[in-house]
């Protein structure tokens, strides 16, 4: 079985998004989809996942060099975010596993 939420994403950002709206940030697989996502987070933590958002980004320019055999452009790594809402009154603490 494949993992899917490969690790938390805690930022400022994502940080002030789970206490303001009970929303966790997760870096997911890109193959994931929003049932499988659900599912796996709430075997993980035993919470009641209300909504899942995801975001795809990458896949772009991301750097130019300049080399002596020409212009090699590099892409950005693609990656898939998932933004899952629980229950009011439920929490994940992400901060005990480190």
């Amino acid at each position: 079985m494949k993992v899917l939420v490969k690790k938390a994403i805690i930022t400022e950002k994502a940080t002030s998004l789970s206490e303001l709206c009970n929303s966790y940030t997760f870096e997911v697989e890109r193959t994931a989809n929003k049932l499988a996502i659900k599912n796996t987070i709430e075997k993980m933590y035993d919470v009641k996942v209300t909504s899942v958002r995801t975001l795809n980004y990458g896949g772009g320019k991301s750097s130019v060099k300049y080399t002596n055999k020409g212009i090699v452009e590099q892409k950005s790594k693609k990656w898939k975010k998932a933004i899952v809402t629980v229950a009011e009154g439920q929490m994940i603490d992400l901060y005990s596993n480190y």
